[in-house]
């Protein structure tokens, strides 16, 4: 069969892209970066028809050589590995990064890849929850607020914020670049007052908060941040998925621009 995979503007494989986020039907971590000008995007024929698409990232001055999505039509899926490998070349690509719950780009992360590690852990709502802590009020982060506020080393100072006894004691907010309808959670408890379950009181506060908005709650943490985990996991979100990186192995990656294959 005749490939041909060649650099296209982002535009050109909206469509695309378009499938790729119905069919994963979940929060996509690094979906944003297309727009923000972090990849490059190639297109992927057989026989002159598409194919797919696949995408590498680089930020600022760093190359863009890091597989980011990989996406195939059903009917080209049984020969995705020697798509994904004449893409690789194509790219120039020396690494991957995968959610696991996108299943193609996982599959050929662990064909392709060598040293995978795990990054992140990703969470989505899975339990309702009722934690409370007596004294506790939740509210919106108003501009008085500021000059009383802890001092944050972790995550930004959010627009929701937990008191007890007329300090402020954790902040949080959503974030809404990732694919809609997906708002990804994040907090900070002050230090003095961590393990008291103020964390997993204000997550499940700003996954109501997320709700009424008409949006579905996600989070994620690095693998390592067991603290976070486990506050997570306390207001009802439990891990879905993880981002792996790994380096491309067996696979010669000459950037030429346009590449074509001819496989019998």
């Amino acid at each position: 069969m005749d490939i041909y995979v060649a650099p296209v503007p982002v535009e050109e494989i909206l469509a695309l892209r378009e499938l790729h986020r119905t069919e994963m039907n979940c929060q996509i971590v690094h979906d944003s970066l297309h727009e923000r000008g972090f990849t490059h995007s190639y297109s992927i024929e057989v026989e002159g028809e598409t194919a797919g698409y696949g995408t590498v990232v680089g930020f600022g001055d760093e190359p863009k050589e890091t597989v980011d999505e990989f996406f195939l039509l059903p009917e080209h899926r049984t020969a995705a590995l020697h798509l994904f490998r004449d893409f690789v070349t194509a790219s120039g690509a020396t690494r991957i990064q995968a959610q696991t719950n996108d299943s193609l780009l996982a599959l050929m992360l662990y064909d392709c890849a060598a040293d995978i590690e795990r990054e992140k852990i990703l969470f989505a709502d899975a339990l309702t929850t009722s934690l409370d802590v007596p004294g506790a009020s939740f509210a919106r982060v108003t501009e008085g607020d500021h000059g009383r506020m802890f001092r944050h080393r972790d995550e930004g100072v959010g627009a929701w914020m937990v008191e007890s006894a007329g300090e402020i004691v954790a902040t949080g907010g959503i974030l809404f670049h990732y694919n809609p309808p997906y708002g990804d959670i994040y907090m900070e408890v002050a230090e003095p007052h961590r393990r008291r379950g103020f964390g997993g009181y204000l997550v499940q506060e700003l996954k109501r908060t997320c709700y009424e908005m008409d949006q579905v709650p996600a989070a994620r943490c690095d693998a390592s941040n067991t603290a976070s985990r486990a506050t997570l996991q306390r207001a009802g979100m439990l891990p879905c998925a993880s981002i792996l990186t790994g380096v491309i192995k067996d696979i010669e990656t000459k950037p030429i621009g346009a590449f074509k294959a001819s496989s019998q």
